[in-house]
């Protein structure tokens, strides 16, 4: 899997607490979670979402500031609390 990025550092923070911001409102974990989580959810399924995404297409994933980014960063982080919500019961 080819993964390109134009984050820096900060970028990937931000990046990551609003995708997992998102993704905890919409799987009603918002009252649940911290930033800190937010921000390692939103990081680590940015990535789970860009593998996922490279399976089903086969195509590189681009990682920057752009919609589509957002949309798989947010499926990512959704796969991965639908996975920990499995795991904690």
């Amino acid at each position: 899997m080819e993964v390109y990025s134009n984050l820096g550092f900060l970028s990937w923070i931000v990046f990551g607490a609003l995708a997992g911001w998102v993704a905890s409102m919409i799987a009603g974990r918002n009252d649940q979670q911290g930033c800190i989580t937010n921000i390692i959810v939103g990081i680590i399924g940015a990535f789970l979402g860009g593998f996922i995404f490279n399976l089903i297409t086969g195509n590189a994933v681009i990682v920057g500031w752009s919609i589509g980014s957002f949309v798989i960063a947010v499926i990512g982080a959704l796969v991965l609390l639908a996975i920990l919500r499995a795991i904690g019961r």
